[in-house]
């Protein structure tokens, strides 16, 4: 069993506001071709947050990855109870939806949030419970993601745990590879 942990910044880091953005299209399109490759390595298990951003993003993937891999189970692990209570509407209902459809969700800490120990105890739980992480991430480019970060590359030095960084680079090279299938008249959807 390989698990992986995959997470990184929140949508509106990304400038990303909705579902038909380019940039969305982009992120999944990266996600995806990640994904598979990873899944084709050994990977059965991806543990994601629930986060708006690229842990829902993920989750949306490995669920449709799940058709073509079966194998694959999708988790997501909230870091406390009533995660998302104070979010609008539709994004309450959207991470209803993905918690529904995922092989497994459950908070870290049952109880709502108190304190920012809790979090830490999420970070804790997600390195000892998967074998790797990806970031959605670039150092260059600090966002929420360099707390993750910075528990992973000290959690990386006394314990074998790769980190794979997706950082703005790796995106671009994404983005050109879509343009170019689009261009061919390969389309994704």
């Amino acid at each position: 069993m390989s698990r992986l942990w995959l997470s990184g910044y929140r949508s509106y880091e990304l400038n990303v506001f909705g579902e038909q953005d380019d940039k969305l299209k982009v992120i999944k399109y990266a996600l995806t071709n990640y994904l598979t490759t990873q899944i084709e390595d050994g990977v059965d298990w991806l543990i994601t947050g629930g986060q708006l951003g690229i842990e829902q993003w993920a989750a949306e993937v490995g669920l449709e990855l799940k058709k073509t891999y079966p194998e694959l189970k999708v988790a997501m692990m909230l870091p406390y109870g009533e995660f998302g209570g104070r979010w609008n509407e539709n994004n309450q209902a959207k991470l209803q939806t993905l918690l529904a459809r995922v092989d497994f969700h459950a908070p870290v800490s049952k109880q709502a949030y108190e304190n920012p120990q809790q979090l830490k105890n999420y970070q804790d739980f997600m390195v000892t419970h998967t074998d790797a992480a990806t970031l959605v991430y670039d150092p260059d480019n600090p966002g929420k993601p360099s707390y993750d970060y910075d528990l992973i590359r000290s959690y990386a030095e006394g314990h074998p745990y790769p980190l794979t960084l997706i950082d703005f680079d790796w995106l671009q090279e994404s983005a050109n590879e879509y343009a170019e299938k689009q261009n061919n008249g390969f389309n994704f959807e």
